[in-house]
């Protein structure tokens, strides 16, 4: 696949995870996995596949996010490298920086806050459940890498609300959606995610498939005003109509580690 396609969802896939709601996750899998990068032999096990992942209330509000590409990795190269593979190594150790928000899930009860009132989150809002809005997140990512003149729209399939569509100039879109997702909280500043998604990427003479699984480990600090640090990693497996993925034995083909930084704005989400 191009870059196009990869980086939009992959460098920070974390912006579109989604969990079915239950509150609970089995604690250290996740943790586990973070700590065995690079050594992932197979794909994560994941046990939820319905729903929407909802984040810690210290998600909530708008933030400029900073993604770094720290490191990438072939672990089947040279007999299976996938396209555009090469030419992301012009991400690495480049900051990129977009704007994303996490707003309640309920449109009627999203209330105008920034992460800079965060000290009084606690005490005067409602509990709610907190999911990234990820139209305005994949547009912003997808403009930040691609440049605003190669991005046409960004839309979410109202049947199926883990399912997102980029439109690019030159007859080109990514069509992603999420097949299983996972979190885990070690503490109450802590936060672990991962998910799984499709993604199909066309051109008007092509068609390229691949599984992306993002796993992201979130940390909050409050010491001045809120901010958000955290490792990502995303790896790339090929689908079973790709003519080299037998040869895979279900190992990814692809590994990226990225940093991310998380500041509030002075915007409040609206």
């Amino acid at each position: 696949m191009n870059t196009l396609g990869f980086k939009i969802l992959a460098c920070v896939g974390s912006i579109a995870i989604w969990w079915c709601g239950c509150q609970s996750a089995i604690s250290g899998g996740l943790s586990d996995r973070i700590a065995r990068y690079p050594d992932w032999d197979t794909q994560a096990q994941i046990t939820q596949h319905q729903g929407e992942l909802t984040y810690p209330e210290w998600f909530r509000g708008r933030w400029i996010a900073t993604s770094t590409l720290l490191e990438q990795i072939a672990p089947l190269a040279p007999g299976v490298v996938t396209p555009g593979f090469e030419s992301n190594r012009q991400y690495i150790n480049k900051p990129i920086e977009f704007t994303v928000q996490f707003v309640p899930k309920d449109p009627h009860k999203i209330t105008k806050v920034s992460p800079l009132n965060f000290s009084k989150l606690k005490s005067s809002l409602p509990k709610s459940q907190i999911v990234a809005d990820r139209a305005f997140n994949g547009f912003n990512i997808a403009t930040a890498y691609l440049g605003e003149s190669n991005v046409k729209s960004v839309k979410i399939d109202p049947q199926n609300s883990t399912k997102q569509i980029t439109q690019l100039t030159q007859d080109r879109e990514l069509e992603a959606f999420v097949t299983g997702f996972d979190r885990e909280i070690p503490n109450v500043n802590s936060f672990i995610s991962t998910e799984l998604s499709q993604q199909i990427f066309r051109t008007s003479s092509t068609i390229y498939l691949n599984t992306v699984e993002t796993t992201t480990s979130y940390q909050l600090s409050t010491t001045l005003a809120p901010t958000i640090t955290a490792t990502q990693i995303s790896a790339v497996y090929l689908s079973p109509q790709d003519p080299d993925y037998f040869r895979t034995l279900g190992r990814a083909v692809a590994v990226y580690k990225y940093k991310l930084d998380l500041v509030p704005t002075l915007i409040s989400v609206k």
